[in-house]
């Protein structure tokens, strides 16, 4: 298959694939070579494979096509993942981050976590996988070093204070929060928009100022990505 690949123009470690019949695909480069982590595609361009990120399944990736102005995950990052569930968007963030970074991911489901250690940790160094419950922090603090990043989609109530909860903990005082909200999660008879709005408002409370928010249909319906920090 003959394919382009340039870098993303705005976000370190992500790449734009141009496929062979034009379409364009998202990204990241395959930290472990020919393994697949949800079945996407692989593709190599000049001795260097990359794996295709579907936005479908992922709700950065979604974020990042419904042009969202900032992703702060960078090569050499450390992320706290919150809600990482069997790997597929945290392995593109440790494809992201690199050897040199690392990527914490907590995950409260049992048999997500173990799909999580078997298919994706166990081949990947940068990878931590902590079986805990993200709304008590405490009880992880001797395994998670500070972090630069927050990553946060958990499919519970009170999302924006367990993000907050987890910043005051292990967030540097420069770092970045990232809250995938799911309004069904937090009560499904209101409007999603209330609910985002509800969400903001405590992230502002706890100090945070938001620097976007993006829709995230028609990837993902009645949710949405918001981006903070403390600057």
């Amino acid at each position: 298959m003959h394919v382009e690949v340039k870098p993303h123009p705005k976000f370190l470690g992500v790449y734009t694939v141009i496929l062979e019949d034009g379409s364009k695909r998202l990204a990241t480069k395959n930290l472990v070579p020919g393994r697949t982590v949800y079945g996407e595609k692989l593709v190599r361009q000049k001795g260097v494979e990359y794996r295709l990120w579907d936005a479908f399944r992922s709700k950065l990736a979604a974020a990042i096509l419904k042009n969202i102005s900032h992703v702060p995950i960078k090569p050499g990052n450390k992320v706290l993942y919150l809600g990482a569930a069997s790997g597929t968007t945290a392995s593109h963030v440790s494809d992201i981050v690199g050897e040199e970074g690392h990527v914490y991911c907590v995950e409260f489901a049992s048999r997500a976590i173990r799909e999580l250690v078997n298919n994706v940790c166990v081949y990947r160094p940068n990878m931590s996988p902590l079986l805990e419950d993200a709304r008590f922090p405490e009880r992880y603090t001797m395994f998670v070093s500070e972090v630069n990043v927050i990553y946060c989609d958990v499919a519970q109530p009170e999302q924006a204070k367990i993000l907050a909860d987890n910043a005051d903990h292990f967030l540097k005082p420069d770092g970045w929060i990232m809250l995938a909200i799911k309004a069904q999660s937090i009560d499904v008879t209101r409007n999603p928009s209330e609910i985002y709005q509800q969400e903001i408002s405590v992230l502002k409370s706890r100090g945070f100022q938001i620097r976007d928010m993006v829709h995230l249909e028609p990837y993902d319906k009645a949710h949405a990505l918001i981006i903070a920090n403390k600057k």
